[in-house]
């Protein structure tokens, strides 16, 4: 058995729970639009060719605001190929993935979608074959109300109000050689400054996210967030941040640690911002667009020298690419990486877990047949749930064991909130332990926890399965979540952990 002992004060908070980190992504990339969110001859499809056991599944995950077109996608796309008369829309090779984009899937077919699935849109626009101009007429076409050619165009096409999109991307992993238009730091800097100055002259109210570092393990990461910044701080509000885990070579204590490199990555992205702040003497603060972060399964399939992969294989239409199926393992991770993105919440203000559908998606669909939950499913459908008010400061002593990738780490992981107007406090758990429950005490200072409404959910390995069970389409609930007991004993909580699993408890509290 190992334990955990946890405290939480009523004074010590971290910030409120940002409303943009539980987004999600959706890029023309495999079946994440096509036969996922759009397949018009579907049985359950709508009016507008939107998949609505998809929807339905969207609306039970919780996503608050969802990166659209890209994604590597995004780096050679003309964005007006996809508006007006679908009939008369180009299709294009598209360079990215290696397929053949029909565009019948646009921007006002996103934003309509976006609209009934009540998400906000976060724009994606090309830096890689496009640039300064195309960017500003993508935003006069958007948001701008009427009385000009761009705006004029989006309502002879059916849009007569703006689409007032207040959150854009400034193109897409520009740090990466596998990026069409791959740049340096220098000319990325430069090239960001001048499109976000040009968009803003079109809309002032606009937010705007830097492209940061693909990933920690990049050779430039440090100093392309410096060079960018040093170009681009007063233009941007954020920079970003992508990373994918995985388990390598059977290393599950690494994989399961994996939030310590989550940990790692934001706070030291957060010192670089802040550096280059410090060294302008700008009272301006650069928040964290963790707008791509997931398991994904990449030995093997495309990876770093995914175009050489993918040109051998013939033009198709949304083929199947990347369509991991997750286990309990992949599960619990995400449930630590949404922890850290929690203790983070200060400073990661958007976060985006990608993608939506099929493509490593917590959603998975067939065409023409079911949609169902993934494993990973649950700890964000139910973190987005529950996690609101303040995020606190937690103080954790916990049983440790050994990572050969980050040393010694905690076995038990934890992040939590408090609604002081609802009175409840949300604490989100995970046990990285193979073998041993963990018995986690919670101890409260400034709150007196009440017994009346305590509940506990916990998704851990079912009775005939192992680490590697999962959902699929013949088994489509096998791993979800059970009712875990949960105890108030001196006015402390206390939960047992089963061995690998991840959890999250409802406590009504009141002020001390």
């Amino acid at each position: 058995m190992t334990t955990a002992r946890v405290v939480v004060d009523r004074d010590f908070t971290v910030g409120p729970v940002p409303h943009r980190l539980f987004g999600s992504f959706v890029e023309h990339m495999g079946r994440c639009v096509y036969t996922g969110i759009y397949e018009p001859g579907h049985p359950s499809a709508d009016e507008q060719g939107f998949r609505t056991d998809v929807l339905e599944l969207v609306r039970e995950l919780g996503p608050t605001v969802v990166r659209y077109p890209g994604g590597n996608f995004v780096s050679g796309y003309r964005w007006t190929d996809g508006i007006g008369p679908v009939e008369e829309r180009p299709r294009r090779l598209e360079g990215a993935w290696h397929t053949v984009e029909s565009n019948a899937f646009g921007l006002h077919e996103f934003v309509a979608w976006a609209r009934t699935a009540g998400v906000e849109v976060m724009e994606a626009i090309n830096l890689g074959t496009a640039g300064v101009e195309e960017a500003r007429a993508l935003v006069e076409y958007a948001n701008h109300p009427g009385g000009t050619y761009w705006s004029d165009l989006r309502r002879r096409n059916g849009a007569e109000e703006p689409f007032d999109i207040r959150l854009w991307c400034l193109g897409n992993e520009m740090d990466g050689p596998w990026q069409i238009g791959h740049k340096t730091a220098e000319e990325y800097g430069r090239l960001a400054q001048e499109a976000a100055k040009a968009m803003r002259l079109v809309d002032n109210d606009l937010e705007l996210v830097a492209c940061g570092s693909s990933n920690s393990g990049m050779p430039t990461f440090g100093a392309w967030e410096q060079t960018v910044l040093s170009h681009a701080y007063d233009e941007v509000d954020f920079i970003s941040l992508h990373a994918y885990y995985q388990e390598h070579e059977g290393d599950v204590a690494s994989f399961l640690a994996c939030s310590y490199d989550t940990d790692y990555f934001i706070e030291s992205v957060v010192a670089t911002a802040d550096a280059v702040g410090a060294k302008r003497k700008s009272t301006k603060r650069i928040n964290l667009s963790f707008d791509e972060w997931n398991v994904w399964y990449q030995r093997g399939q495309e990876t770093d020298d995914q175009l050489h992969r993918l040109v051998k294989q013939p033009w198709r239409e949304h083929p199947r690419l990347i369509e991991d199926t997750y286990n309990v393992t992949d599960a619990v991770v995400v449930g630590t990486l949404l922890n850290s993105l929690l203790r983070h919440g200060d400073r990661v203000t958007v976060a985006n877990q990608a993608q939506l559908v099929n493509v490593i998606a917590p959603i998975r669909s067939e065409e023409g047949g079911p949609a169902w939950r993934q494993t990973i499913f649950h700890p964000f459908a139910e973190t987005a749930r529950l996690a609101r008010g303040q995020i606190m400061r937690t103080a954790i002593t916990s049983s440790q064991h050994h990572s050969d990738r980050f040393g010694d780490v905690d076995t038990v992981d934890v992040a939590c909130t408090w609604d002081e107007g609802t009175g409840r406090l949300a604490l989100f758990l995970a046990n990285r332990g193979l073998e041993e429950a963990s018995d986690v005490e919670v101890v409260l200072r400034g709150l007196q926890a009440g017994a009346d409404g305590l509940t506990g959910r916990v998704l851990t390995v079912p009775e005939d399965g192992d680490r590697f069970t999962a959902n699929t389409e013949d088994a489509q609930d096998r791993v979800g979540l059970s009712d875990l007991p949960v105890d108030v004993q001196d006015g402390s909580v206390r939960v047992s952990l089963p061995p690998l699993s991840w959890a999250c408890v409802e406590v009504p509290v009141t002020t001390a």
